[in-house]
């Protein structure tokens, strides 16, 4: 099967440990986009991270952010859709999850900024004075509600067992998609019919790419949906044990060029 495009993560994928692209994950990249792959950056990242990557990876088009939630537009530095939660929907979530989860400290990605409920202000000193200097505004959550949510967060203490998702979702129900790029600690929700597949999907639209002819790259649970929907999913060798298990392949970890193992190979079959 010949394949006409890339969807891939950043974290813990294209990316290093350290934040950065290798050299050879560049040249794979450039190489696909030379051969007429299209190439559609899918993260989890709000679009106020995603200038650094640009400058390294160079600009690849729109950019499917916060799990397909959002879409971002590194040209004009702007985003062309937004995804969100209801201020409905976002407020009963809040309120059922600060009756359920009293340690937890709730925030938002609300399109372009960061907020987050005063019981960030239990966070470590030195995490809370980096997010306020990268410009997070701390309040009453329920302040914020005057618009939609593109990302709920939910922050869990250190000592929450395993299964937190699970639980979080049982909670909400149909009304959002709890998913987690890092660990269950830290917990992503958003509209329940969102995801980086079908956000990708809808970019393609119009391009002739089917979804059989995309090859997608992941490492963690928010990445499913997309590694499910590719014609190859791929996930990392440092991959989360439910996305290796759903995928059809596994590759080198992110720090030893995976997605470029893949790419090349893929690029020289006859």
């Amino acid at each position: 099967m010949p394949y006409r495009a890339i969807a891939t993560d950043l974290d813990g994928t294209l990316l290093r440990s350290d934040g950065s692209v290798s050299s050879r994950t560049r040249a794979a990249v450039d190489a696909a986009e030379d051969a007429g792959w299209l190439v559609v950056i899918a993260t989890g990242r709000p679009p106020r991270w995603i200038p650094p990557v640009v400058e390294q990876l160079g600009e690849r088009g729109l950019v499917v952010c916060a799990n397909g939630a959002s879409v971002y537009d590194p040209a004009r530095g702007e985003l062309v859709v937004r995804n969100d939660l209801s201020p409905e929907v976002a407020g009963s979530l809040v309120d059922e999850l600060q009756a359920a989860l009293p340690d937890a400290t709730l925030g938002f990605e609300q399109g372009m900024r960061f907020v987050a409920d005063t019981t960030i202000e239990r966070a470590d000193p030195r995490v809370l004075r980096q997010w306020l200097e990268a410009g997070l505004q701390v309040g009453p959550i329920r302040e914020f509600l005057t618009e939609g949510v593109t990302k709920l967060i939910v922050r869990l203490p250190e000592s929450s067992p395993p299964g937190s998702a699970a639980r979080v979702q049982r909670l909400v129900g149909d009304r959002a998609l709890v998913t987690h790029s890092t660990n269950e600690t830290f917990l992503e929700l958003s509209r329940a019919d969102v995801h980086k597949a079908v956000t990708v999907e809808r970019l393609l639209e119009g391009s002739g790419v089917a979804p059989s002819e995309v090859v997608a790259f992941g490492d963690m649970p928010n990445d499913r949906e997309l590694v499910e929907w590719a014609g190859w999913g791929v996930a990392m060798g440092n991959g989360h044990p439910e996305l290796r298990a759903v995928a059809d392949e596994v590759t080198a970890t992110n720090d030893d060029d995976g997605v470029a193992v893949v790419v090349e190979r893929l690029l020289t079959a006859p």
